[in-house]
């Protein structure tokens, strides 16, 4: 069914040529970081209620036992963590909230950073397909005389620019735009964890205070 559409010279411009161009505009880490988000794709979004229930409860421990016995609490979300580290070491308030901003800002730059190679996937491809279409085009009209050449440049021609299209269309834009929305719906539920750590910290500050002095 689909032998007609399979031409390995017009595979190699298009998707050879489109992953040698990420690799040249695109620094290794981003470039694995992307191909390793595509195992969170099927994933459902992040939500923050888990790690919004761990925080009240470490709030009762903490105010029942001290904020000292936080530090023996097994923690496995790694912002909550951050923080839970940060309160039991005296870092105030605005420490914390420092720590989570930063967190939750270097994670959303890592998911972009993902879903721009998967963009550039959609921005290259037919770039490449319209490269190996003219590479067809020339290849056909220098042989002119000879009827098998001819068929096989114009369906290089035609098919990189249907391997160029698909691959933006099917492959680089709905992998990008899912990603965005993953990340995106992460780092708006992840903030939900500023508010309840900050007032904790702000409850247990003084107790370290009192200690200092």
């Amino acid at each position: 069914m689909f032998a007609p559409y399979a031409d390995p010279v017009a595979a190699a411009f298009v998707v050879g040529g489109t992953f040698v161009a990420l690799l040249i505009r695109t620094p290794p880490a981003d470039l694995a970081r992307a191909i390793r988000a595509l195992g969170t794709l099927g994933r459902k979004p992040f939500s923050a209620e888990e790690g919004l229930g761990q925080i009240a409860a470490l709030g009762r421990i903490a105010k029942r036992h001290g904020v000292m016995t936080l530090d023996r609490s097994r923690i496995t979300d790694p912002d909550i963590a951050d923080a839970i580290a940060a309160i039991v070491d005296g870092v105030g308030p605005d420490g914390v909230a420092a720590t989570l901003r930063h967190r939750n800002e270097a994670r959303a730059e890592r998911h972009l950073a993902a879903a721009d190679m998967w963009t550039a996937v959609a921005e290259l491809a037919p770039a490449l397909g319209m490269i190996g279409t003219l590479v067809g085009l020339v290849r056909m009209f220098m042989a002119m005389t000879d009827p098998t050449a001819i068929g096989q440049a114009m369906a290089v021609a035609l098919l990189s620019t249907l391997y160029g299209a698909v691959l933006a269309a099917l492959v680089g834009m709905p992998i990008a735009g899912r990603l965005r929305r993953l990340g995106r719906a992460e780092a708006f539920e992840r903030a939900r964890f500023e508010a309840p750590l900050v007032a904790l910290a702000r409850r247990e500050r003084p107790q370290f205070r009192e200690a200092a002095e």
